[in-house]
């Protein structure tokens, strides 16, 4: 009993700090635009960005552009979950392998896709097929390599009572492997899921024809500088919504 109170005192306190961070920048964004003499070009009056927010939710104008940058997200998720969590498994079978191909995939996640953007664009074109391979591209990385130390963890005492069993490979896989790699799997995931949403919504505002990354150029491009401010907050809360049910489906599937 005593230690739930202390973790729900802490969730507590937690929040009220996350609160607290929240209302400073606001304040501090009411200060420069009111008393310190920001450009209103540069900054604009978190009044006009909320008369815009909510315009923009009434209107309704953004849902084209969302339905175009989470078709994206979710497309080049399900290609490199699909092709992240197989080829882990196919190389974790081997311990050379293992040692082959986990430097190789390291070494290149930490190589910035972005700038890659250009021959995706120049191969796929300006629509949602170039953001699409960028975003599987980039979540590949984490997904493969999570999915690899789950695989390649697992108790061989479990792999051996199974096969004494005499379970076939993909009996195997489905009732001793996968249940067993699954936390990493769900961390790869998610962090590829992390990934992939801002290198597309990255993407967007480079090269793009639509999607909210692109629409968020328009306005800047137009000078109209309250509403582009009013489009950065609806993605930032729709990133954490995302967020927040990713790692809630997370918290689930490691129950199970």
């Amino acid at each position: 009993m005593g230690h739930e109170a202390k973790r729900e005192g802490s969730t507590i306190g937690s929040r009220a700090v996350q609160l607290t961070f929240l209302l400073a920048l606001l304040a501090l964004w009411y200060l420069s635009t009111t008393r310190w003499g920001v450009s209103p070009l540069l900054l604009p009056h978190p009044a006009n960005v909320y008369v815009n927010f909510v315009d923009i939710l009434r209107s309704g104008e953004f849902i084209n552009d969302l339905r175009v940058t989470l078709t994206e997200l979710a497309v080049a998720l399900a290609l490199s979950t699909t092709s992240g969590v197989m080829l882990g498994y196919l190389v974790s079978r081997s311990r050379y392998l293992i040692d082959v191909f986990e430097p190789l995939f390291a070494g290149s996640y930490s190589i910035p896709m972005i700038l890659f953007l250009p021959l995706y664009v120049l191969f796929f074109g300006l629509g949602p097929s170039s953001k699409i391979a960028l975003g599987a591209t980039i979540s590949f990385f984490p997904i493969v390599l999570c999915s690899m130390a789950g695989f390649g963890h697992v108790e061989q005492s479990y792999v051996l009572v199974a096969r004494s069993m005499g379970a076939t490979n993909y009996q195997l896989f489905r009732h001793v492997l996968l249940p067993a790699a699954r936390p990493l799997i769900f961390t790869g995931v998610r962090m590829g899921f992390t990934v992939a949403l801002l290198s597309i919504i990255g993407g967007e505002t480079i090269a793009s024809l639509a999607g909210l990354g692109r629409r968020i150029v328009q306005l800047a491009e137009g000078m109209e500088m309250a509403r582009m401010f009013a489009y950065i907050v609806l993605v930032v809360i729709i990133v954490a919504v995302l967020n927040f049910v990713v790692s809630v489906i997370e918290a689930r599937g490691n129950r199970f």
